[in-house]
């Protein structure tokens, strides 16, 4: 049985984290929930019992084993180590590891083994990138992946709690009339899409579409990996979608994509449009797979395959990856239990 910390305990993305601790019977023999100093006091449920929030310090990691980050960048640089110092395995969900090195960048269906090689940090990918390469993996194998387009439709709560309830007054103002923006975002997400997502860079792009470039590339070991991508933030609560167009080295077989699809674990095949099935973010929130469908060839090169990939930008993009690496860790001896 394990010690682990949650630390970002009270942010969505932590508590679904201990959440999913507690649904997948991870062998927790005690959480220690962690947050800011606002946070003090707090108490959080795991396992029918109220455990008290403890204010991030040297001392809360003691004793740890794993210690699971989701409180952004600049915490996890400040903190990770000190959890490392201490003894405990970190699974970072932030960006302030992905691109490190030394730092294994984990899926674990898709490289879990690069776990052999961690320092301590694992870092978690953005949850854009996470299930965009669930769907592109499998057809990499078969096919042989060379490049691909994305676009991103993220909704709120990628950015967190807040946005959400921007979103939810948002509309309701929209709707009564009234103009209203709560300042998460530079321009009102009610009944509204923003391209922009992440500071923009010299050249026009954005930090978010850099990861998908980069992160895509460090995960697939394909250094040479050409993507582009656009990413947009949606007036949706809950479950991100990805448009792909993704190109590879020899023609493509529809039927057998989709036959390799359905057989890679996470992932799950929605694609009958004349029935009007296909992922909707509505469907996707609260589950745990990488729905994908409108699965086409491409009109201009029959070695491209169109795409259309949606998911629980909180589970499967952040709380559940971070615990399927947890587990993969035990199962590969990597994380000791006492």
């Amino acid at each position: 049985m394990l010690r682990v910390a949650v630390v970002g305990a009270t942010g969505l993305v932590g508590s679904q984290m201990m959440a999913i601790l507690e649904e997948r019977s991870f062998p927790v023999a005690e959480l220690v929930p962690v947050a800011s100093e606002r946070s003090a006091g707090k108490r959080v449920s795991f396992r029918g019992e109220e455990v008290e929030v403890r204010v991030v310090s040297e001392e809360v990691f003691e004793g740890v084993d794993l210690a699971l980050f989701s409180a952004g960048s600049s915490v996890s640089r400040r903190w990770a180590p000190v959890a490392v110092s201490r003894g405990a395995v970190v699974v970072d969900n932030s960006s302030a590891w992905r691109m490190d090195p030394k730092v294994p960048l984990v899926v674990p269906e898709i490289n879990g083994d690069d776990l052999s090689w961690h320092s301590g940090i694992i870092a978690n990918p953005n949850c854009a990138t996470v299930q965009t390469l669930m769907a592109l993996y499998p057809l990499h194998r078969r096919f042989g992946l060379v490049r691909f387009f994305a676009s991103t439709y993220q909704s709120v709560s990628g950015t967190g709690a807040r946005a959400l309830e921007e979103l939810r007054i948002g509309a309701l103002s929209y709707l009564d009339g009234r103009s209203w923006s709560g300042g998460v975002y530079p321009h009102p997400i009610a009944f509204n899409l923003i391209p922009e997502i992440g500071p923009f860079r010299d050249d026009g792009y954005s930090e978010e579409e850099l990861k998908m470039v980069n992160e895509s590339r460090k995960i697939m070991g394909l250094p040479d990996l050409q993507v582009d991508c656009t990413t947009v933030r949606v007036p949706v609560f809950r479950g991100h979608s990805v448009s792909v167009f993704a190109f590879f080295q020899r023609e493509v077989d529809v039927e057998e994509a989709r036959g390799v699809l359905s057989s890679f674990p996470g992932v799950k095949v929605v694609d009958d449009p004349s029935s009007h099935l296909y992922p909707m973010p509505m469907d996707a929130a609260g589950r745990d797979e990488v729905f994908v469908g409108r699965i086409r060839r491409s009109l201009a090169d029959p070695r491209g395959l169109a795409l259309w990939v949606v998911s629980d930008n909180v589970r499967k993009g952040a709380a559940l990856n971070a615990v399927q690496i947890s587990e993969k860790l035990l199962e590969m001896g990597l994380l000791r239990r006492a």
